[in-house]
């Protein structure tokens, strides 16, 4: 996967992190708005003017802020990786944040696009401001440097050929359908096919050459029966266990034994709530006999059969 990383100035970084006032993007020096399809119609707006002596007189708007260096260097790597994006910072992308995307998804062609995704997730500011939480060896409480990858955007990736990987004291212990928020009969029949190519792509190019012990990494299997790494994370912390639990993983290895857990979602009422409700946490009911909270219930009821059919099959 093509990719190019930018180290990300601190006054950007702190700007990210401002939360004293609404979101105002930057300035774009090469007039790109991450809405272009906008109107802006000066006839509708109705005239604003300030009285002499009143206290708003002195409350002019402040000017945006503007990043001139970062957004040229940006944009030439946006033209060099063929005109789109996909962006992710030190450790996670802003996912959470497709909702306010004009396009619905992570696809970015411009800074602004950047700027407005990772401006609005929860995620970026784990990574700003809490990803040494879970660290033990360290006393920092955030890295001294932060960057910007930009991956080229592959619109060809078929989300139902992406999964997670996790691995425990270097040993594959468990692999789950990364989309859970879609039911693919397709992985049914390909399940055991899957799971084969994905332990030796481990064992040949990732268990030798990866030096932690502990993590886990996202992969995509395209067409033609390739293995494509895509992503390394930390193990538990803020990584996502997908169709598994973090206490189901951190069972002993031994209780795993040879046969290695490969979970999909394997019926439509198997399927998850997700990154694609395309809203904010904070605007879903999910309070006790609320419909989310009974279809969480559901789901979870559902994954619980599943793996006991699995089980007394094998």
């Amino acid at each position: 996967m093509k990719t190019l990383i930018h180290e990300l100035p601190e006054s950007f970084v702190q700007y990210l992190l401002d939360d004293s006032g609404p979101l105002i993007l930057p300035h774009s020096v090469l007039n790109n708005d991450a809405f272009p399809n906008r109107i802006h119609n000066p006839d509708e707006e109705e005239d604003f003017v300030v009285a002499e002596g009143s206290d708003d007189e002195s409350e002019q708007p402040s000017a945006p802020p503007a990043f001139p260096e970062l957004e040229l260097r940006i944009a030439e790597s946006i033209e060099f990786l063929g005109g789109a994006v996909f962006p992710k910072l030190n450790w996670s992308a802003p996912k959470d944040s497709a909702w306010i995307s004009s396009t619905g998804n992570l696809r970015c062609t411009s800074f602004s696009e950047i700027v407005l995704l990772l401006r609005s997730s929860d995620s970026v500011v784990h990574d700003l401001c809490h990803a040494y939480n879970s660290c033990n060896d360290t006393t920092l409480s955030r890295p001294s440097t932060f960057f910007l990858a930009l991956r080229k955007w592959y619109p060809s990736l078929r989300p139902e050929m992406e999964f997670r990987c996790f691995v425990r004291s270097r040993l594959l212990v468990g692999i789950s359908q990364r989309e859970v928020t879609g039911f693919y009969p397709v992985l049914l029949e390909k399940k055991n096919d899957l799971k084969m190519m994905i332990w030796d792509f481990f064992t040949d190019e990732v268990s030798m050459r990866f030096e932690s012990e502990n993590y886990t990494f996202d992969v995509n299997i395209t067409t033609d029966g390739r293995v494509k790494l895509l992503d390394f994370n930390p193990w538990g912390a803020f990584t996502l266990p997908l169709l598994f639990t973090w206490e189901e993983l951190d069972q002993n290895i031994e209780e795993f034994g040879d046969d290695l857990e490969f979970r999909i979602v394997e019926s439509r009422c198997g399927v998850r709530p997700g990154l694609k409700t395309a809203v904010p946490y904070e605007y879903l009911d999910t309070s006790p006999g609320s419909g989310w909270d009974q279809f969480l219930r559901n789901a979870d009821e559902e994954l619980q059969q599943q793996i006991m059919s699995s089980e007394a099959g094998a």
